[in-house]
């Protein structure tokens, strides 16, 4: 624009190979001008970061993380240099420090990890500097936030090509995911329902795959109890302590069938809130948050604070399990049941044809694999008996019971549920009386062998006494 010629400068240091040195530059420079590759500007890499902070469109929550990536690791270790000088070479040796030291201590000796930032008197928490690698996924998001950056700054014309190309690519982080076992989910989820509200929630989780977001997200006009569907619409992000309602993750809607025994759960809060609400003389809305902690349904609880409850909960049971474990819970056992992986991605709202499904969500269980394992043994041959070969009797494996499958659907399994939901939620407590079957064959417009089936069903599992000429009662 102004006419002026561009100068593209470097500077060798002095020895006897300077001049080879000096000479091996200019033809590099030569061939970078030629190509048209030379930089064209003398901004620095904070500078550049500042830029591209302005113009690109990403989330909140997603600009926040990069914000705290930029801030700890990329300005302090390359904010000073110029944008034309960053080379592979540079790029390499910034990634080595990371996965070297995330303090970037470059070896100094003598350095303290205090146990705050802000000024204080060291004591015994405050311990000399023992270094710590960034993880895998630190160091890829570096590399990210690098490229994207450069890339930018190749199309203003500010460098002639992105030096991200010709450095060595952070490795991604394997996904190592660790689902809670049948039995530390029986466990969890026994001890939410000391807190009927939060056993649900943590049980809707467990059994949706729904992420905490969108469950703190649910409103009860989401909820279809005659289809038995729960529609997923928002998410409530939380970032620094502010919390507000956004689309879901991949900004699209997904609807998950729930169960009988989860809708009879929902369907006995509902009724409950209902009651709350009358009580304090207003009509519960229909756009009410389900957990909501407030009557009226009006705010969401935090998901911050349900992760916290969670991992309270689960440390004060031996576990090392956070919330989000839950949703590998269900997607490796919706699998492992045989269910395609396309449902499951579904479900779970995965795009890529359930590739990351597979890849983050399902441990070491899929499904070609269980009907592989279900093939071989089918085909091999018998074991031997070592003890029937001395004359002692043959060891023999008990015979599978013969399970009879039943209709979920049932008419007197939906009146279970409910009534199981109804319990469970503290709607009906240890000796309450249950309604007569005469009530719930009228309510439920079903006959009266309709309803005692279900009445029956439940103190088969114990969960009521029945007794002759008597109504049937929570049992304690």
């Amino acid at each position: 624009m102004s006419g002026k010629r561009h100068y593209v400068t470097e500077t060798v240091p002095a020895g006897p190979k300077a001049r080879a040195e000096a000479e091996k530059v200019r033809t590099r420079l030569l061939a970078d001008v030629d190509a048209d590759r030379q930089p064209r500007t003398s901004a620095t890499v904070a500078q550049l970061i500042e830029r591209y902070l302005e113009v690109i469109d990403v989330e909140v929550a997603t600009r926040a993380g990069y914000e705290s990536m930029i801030r700890t690791h990329i300005l302090p270790l390359l904010g000073a240099q110029p944008v034309g000088r960053v080379r592979g070479e540079v790029l390499d040796s910034f990634y080595a420090q990371l996965r070297t030291c995330r303090s970037h201590c470059r070896g100094a000796r003598g350095l303290v990890d205090h146990r705050t930032r802000v000024p204080h008197e060291c004591d015994r928490r405050c311990r000399p500097h023992r270094c710590r690698p960034l993880g895998p996924s630190g160091v890829r998001q570096t590399h990210v936030i690098l490229n994207s950056a450069f890339a930018h700054a190749v199309r203003w014309e500010w460098i002639g090509t992105n030096p991200c190309a010709k450095a060595v690519a952070p490795r991604a982080a394997k996904p190592k995911p660790q689902p809670p076992s049948a039995s530390q989910a029986a466990r969890i989820a026994s001890e939410a329902w000391t807190d009927p509200v939060w056993g649900l929630f943590v049980w809707l989780a467990m059994t949706s795959g729904a992420r905490r977001g969108e469950l703190c997200a649910l409103r009860w006009e989401r909820i279809d109890f005659g289809a038995g569907v729960m529609t997923i619409r928002t998410s409530i992000a939380e970032v620094n302590g502010q919390n507000w309602e956004k689309d879901t993750k991949d900004h699209q809607q997904r609807r998950i069938v729930l169960d009988p025994q989860t809708l009879g759960l929902l369907r006995a809060l509902l009724v409950l809130r209902a009651q709350e609400a009358e009580t304090l003389g207003f009509e519960l809305p229909e756009d009410g948050y389900v957990f909501s902690g407030d009557p009226d349904g009006s705010s969401w609880p935090k998901p911050a604070t349900a992760t916290r409850r969670f991992t309270r909960m689960c440390a004060g049971l031996g576990y090392d399990i956070h919330l989000h474990q839950l949703r590998h819970y269900s997607a490796t056992e919706l699998i492992s049941g045989g269910v395609d992986v396309r449902t499951v991605a579904g479900r779970l709202g995965h795009g890529g044809g359930g590739v990351t499904t597979l890849r983050y969500y399902t441990a070491w269980v899929a499904e070609a694999d269980q009907r592989a394992s279900r093939a071989l043994a089918e085909r091999v041959p018998q074991l031997p008996n070592p003890a029937a070969q001395n004359g002692a009797p043959m060891l023999e494996l008990p015979a599978p019971e013969a399970s009879a499958e039943d209709d979920d659907a049932a008419p007197y399994r939906r009146i279970a549920a409910d009534l199981r939901g109804a319990i469970r939620i503290g709607a009906f407590r240890a000796g309450d009386l249950l309604p007569t079957v005469k009530d719930l064959a009228e309510r439920y417009e079903v006959s009266v062998a309709t309803a005692h089936r279900a009445v029956a069903l439940l103190a088969d599992c114990d969960e009521v006494a029945v007794s002759r000429g008597r109504r049937a009662s929570v049992r304690g």
